[in-house]
C-alpha cells in the first residue's frame, strides 16, 4: 500500500537540514552548477517551496523556487519562476516525495498571476507529469554550461515568452 507524502512548508524547516540534505542527494560541488547562477542571490520563495517528510518525520525531500528572469535582447525583463532543485535522499527515492514536492509547487502558483516556471531537468519526466516543455527554450541561454535539451518551461500559453533571452536573476 502507497503511502501519501507529507509536506510541509519548507521555512518551516532547519537550514542546516536543507542543506545536508542537498550534499546527500546532489554533492557538495552543487554550488558551482549553472542553476545556481541563474538564480543568484535571491532568496527562495516560501510560498512555492516544499519539504517531504517520512513516516519518522525525518526530512527526506525538499523543492526551493526561486525569482529569476528571462531578459531578451531588446534589454526587456520577463519575469519567471525557477523550479529546482528538486532534492530526495537517495534512500528514499522512488517512494513519490519528488512527485509530490514538483506537484505542490505548480499548486501553490497563484492561478490569478501564474507566471512561467523553468528547470533544468528531465523533459520526458517533468514533461509527461507536468507539462514542461523545452520546445519555446531552443534560442534561450544561461550563465554557464547546460544541456539546451533540459532548459524547460511550463507556461499556459507559451506564445508569450520571448525567442531569445538570457535567463538569470530577478533582482
Amino acid at each position: 500500500m502507497a503511502i501519501e507524502p507529507s509536506l510541509i512548508p519548507l521555512d518551516n524547516v532547519d537550514p542546516s537540514l536543507v542543506e545536508e540534505l542537498l550534499d546527500r542527494a546532489f554533492e557538495p560541488e552543487r554550488r558551482g552548477r549553472t542553476a545556481y547562477k541563474v538564480r543568484g542571490d535571491a532568496e527562495w520563495l516560501p510560498a512555492l517551496s516544499f519539504a517531504a517528510v517520512d513516516e519518522e518525520q525525518h526530512v527526506v525531500g525538499s523543492i526551493q523556487c526561486w525569482p529569476v528572469a528571462l531578459t531578451d535582447p531588446d534589454g526587456r525583463r520577463h519575469p519567471m519562476v525557477m523550479v529546482g532543485p528538486v532534492a530526495v535522499l537517495p534512500e528514499a527515492q522512488g517512494r513519490g516525495f519528488g512527485k509530490a514536492l514538483v506537484t505542490a509547487a505548480i499548486s501553490a502558483m497563484n492561478p490569478k498571476a501564474p507566471l512561467p516556471m523553468v528547470m533544468i531537468g528531465d523533459p520526458e519526466y517533468y514533461g509527461r507529469f507536468w507539462g514542461f516543455t523545452n520546445a519555446p527554450t531552443g534560442e534561450w541561454d544561461l550563465p554557464g554550461p547546460f544541456e539546451q535539451h533540459r532548459l524547460l518551461v511550463r507556461c499556459d500559453n507559451t506564445a508569450i515568452l520571448p525567442q531569445k533571452g538570457m535567463l538569470g536573476p530577478w533582482g
